[in-house]
């Protein structure tokens, strides 16, 4: 009988940072992606060290990928920024390298980060946004442009095994890249999951909102009739899982004794692994004062009804 908990690549920055001293800096506002640009030989060295483990997905190196972080960018060969008519060149490189990272032995998901993990400084730890994109319309809107990069790789949804929506700060965000996935034929039949974060003290949302609501609206088949192939926790610290989970079980049976969800999703969790290190998004180093950035994966796999 095939497994039921699969094994995900862990964090790509902190790898390339560790082990292969790359730094990243205000200039690389695509952070891990800044490598499709520059050093596609590293980035691929890198994620062929996770398909040796072997895991059983690996993700894109995508999760800051945006216009705008592309735009900022500036090389040799393109000293005023890369336009968005050459971005899908860069993110069908993404798709490639992770391919033949794992080669036949691993599925590839498409890596897809929140607003605020486009930001210099970050903000998907606070979810805290600029005026223009701080409501559920502006940042689907937002979305739904920045999907469009992705839907212009070629064959994408024939290359890719799912979408991960991840390190999600905010409800409204929630349903916003909900939404917008719904909205690109080229992704939206895909499996996908969608995963927040609960950084603080407290068992909630950066934005403030609850756990309940977090997960309420992942799998709220008004915002999309896609509900996602799984639902789950990242960047948020080991200790906190328990009680966590505890929440997102019990709102799961909720919804199916209500009728408002047919089955169980599937549980996906990566939370931090480091001994203690944490990320500044300020100074972009590693420290022991604030969380590192990007997703810090372990482990995905089995349903809650599953854990017995």
């Amino acid at each position: 009988m095939p497994s039921k908990i699969l094994i995900l690549d862990g964090g790509l920055g902190t790898s390339l940072e560790s082990k292969y001293s790359i730094s990243f800096s205000r200039s690389t506002p695509l952070w891990s992606s800044h490598l499709l640009i520059s050093d596609p030989t590293t980035l691929e060295s890198c994620q062929s060290d996770f398909g040796a483990v072997p895991v059983d997905v690996l993700l894109t190196a995508t999760y800051q990928a945006s216009i705008k972080g592309f735009a900022d960018t500036r090389t040799e060969e393109f000293p005023d920024g890369i336009g968005r008519e050459i971005i899908p060149r860069f993110l069908d490189d993404a798709v490639n390298i992770a391919q033949r990272a794992v080669g036949e032995n691993a599925k590839v998901a498409l890596s897809y980060g929140p607003y605020g993990a486009c930001l210099i400084p970050s903000q998907e730890y606070s979810g805290k946004y600029d005026d223009a994109h701080d409501s559920e319309s502006t940042l689907e809107e937002w979305h739904r442009e920045r999907l469009g990069l992705f839907a212009d790789v070629p064959d994408v949804g024939k290359r890719v095994s799912h979408v991960a929506l991840e390190t999600i700060p905010r409800v409204d965000e929630i349903i916003a890249m909900r939404k917008a996935l719904a909205a690109t034929p080229a992704l939206s039949d895909l499996p996908y999951w969608t995963s927040c974060l609960s950084p603080g003290a407290d068992l909630a949302l950066p934005d403030g909102n609850s756990i309940e609501s977090a997960v309420e609206a992942m799998l709220d088949r008004d915002v999309s009739p896609n509900t996602p192939w799984g639902i789950g926790i990242n960047c948020t610290k080991v200790d906190k899982l328990d009680s966590l989970l505890q929440i997102f079980e019990s709102t799961v049976a909720r919804l199916i004794e209500q009728g408002r969800l047919d089955t169980w999703p599937a549980l996906v969790l990566y939370p931090d692994g480091t001994n203690g290190e944490v990320y500044n998004t300020t100074t972009q180093k590693v420290g022991t004062t604030r969380r590192r950035q990007g997703p810090g994966a372990l482990i995905m796999g089995v349903s809650s009804r599953e854990r017995g």
